[in-house]
């Protein structure tokens, strides 16, 4: 491969990653509004022609385990 070819691919390459983040935030966007909108019409479910939206907070608690070995260390060695 030549390093005109390899630059060019390089280019095309940052080029395309940068439109990629540009899409992203983009679509980010898009569902806030649209997630605004439901949350102004307080449904957690909206349809629009053919399309049906749901859109639910979700609370989630996770266990930490590197904690709770740290704390539990003394009980575990007489083990």
């Amino acid at each position: 491969m030549s390093e005109n070819v390899l630059t060019k691919m390089i280019k095309d390459y940052k080029e395309l990653t940068a439109m990629i983040d540009e899409l992203k935030q983009e679509a980010e966007s898009i569902a806030d509004e649209i997630k605004a909108e439901m949350i102004s019409r307080d449904t957690d479910e909206i349809r629009a022609d053919i399309y049906k939206v749901r859109y639910k907070r979700v609370t989630s608690t996770r266990f930490d385990s590197k904690s709770f070995k740290e704390k539990r260390k003394h009980q575990t060695e007489l083990l």
